[in-house]
């Protein structure tokens, strides 16, 4: 949370409620940011992508209902507070179970709005005080939600097992073992924020995981090839080869 307020990620597959929610919380004055997914696999991938105070999430959705979807994010390095919005009281025992912070029942009023944020803030900075009392700021979540190119799935992958990224339009292509996936961002974002983890930038087009790299190959022209174990092989421009170079041998 910053000094502005909550940031909250508001999750329903109707079009209507999900925009009447959205302008509750907006309507708060501890709220700073709100963004809206209309079902589980988009509120998933955003929140893979960056993180929320709290998120809203309606329980009854096709595919990835919010049951499903809470279960996945309590597993992220650092969990957003969930909050359950429903016009259905059947998940409670699974909110509970969950830790949700509130369970709200629709039409939701304002005044429940409100209780379930002031509960959001309040859990909220009491894990900010706990972590600044024992340790550093919790990692990135090891956790990376992705799109299937050939289903249109979302999957869960651990930033680990990705060989390299590459930039692909408006998105973002990452590469594992058995696989490619897209990513819905852009290369420069995920540099920045992969860097401690071990991604470099090797080229334009390409973010490679020192991690998981095997062999620098000179080339014609003063470029190169870098390869991994089980074959891939991106490019590597001229001006990054001497520096990646001493980075591998060190």
């Amino acid at each position: 949370m910053s000094a502005a307020g909550l940031k909250i990620l508001a999750v329903d597959d109707e079009r209507s409620q999900l925009q009447d929610l959205a302008r509750l919380l907006r309507s708060s004055p501890i709220v700073q940011e709100v963004q809206c997914a209309g079902d589980g696999h988009e509120a998933l991938l955003k929140a893979s992508s960056e993180p929320y105070d709290a998120i809203f999430l309606d329980v009854r959705m096709p595919d990835l209902d919010g049951v499903e979807l809470a279960r996945v994010l309590r597993r992220f390095a650092a969990p957003p507070q969930l909050v359950f919005v429903t016009a259905y009281d059947t998940a409670a025992v699974d909110a509970f179970e969950l830790h949700a912070l509130d369970y709200l029942l629709k039409p939701v009023a304002r005044r429940r709005v409100e209780e379930a944020l002031e509960r959001v803030a309040s859990a909220v900075s009491a894990a900010l005080g706990a972590q600044d009392e024992t340790h550093p700021p919790a990692a990135e979540s090891e956790v990376i939600a992705v799109d299937n190119v050939r289903t249109g799935a979302t999957r869960l992958i651990s930033r680990s097992s990705i060989l390299y990224a590459q930039s692909h339009g408006d998105f973002v292509r990452v590469v594992v073992e058995d696989g490619r996936y897209l990513l819905r961002t852009t290369l420069t974002d995920i540099e920045h924020r992969w860097e401690p983890h071990g991604f470099v930038r090797v080229h334009r087009q390409f973010l490679a995981n020192l991690n998981r790299a095997v062999e620098l190959r000179p080339q014609l022209g003063g470029t190169a090839e870098l390869a991994f174990a089980d074959g891939h092989t991106i490019p590597v421009a001229r001006r990054h080869v001497a520096e990646l170079g001493r980075r591998l041998r060190v």
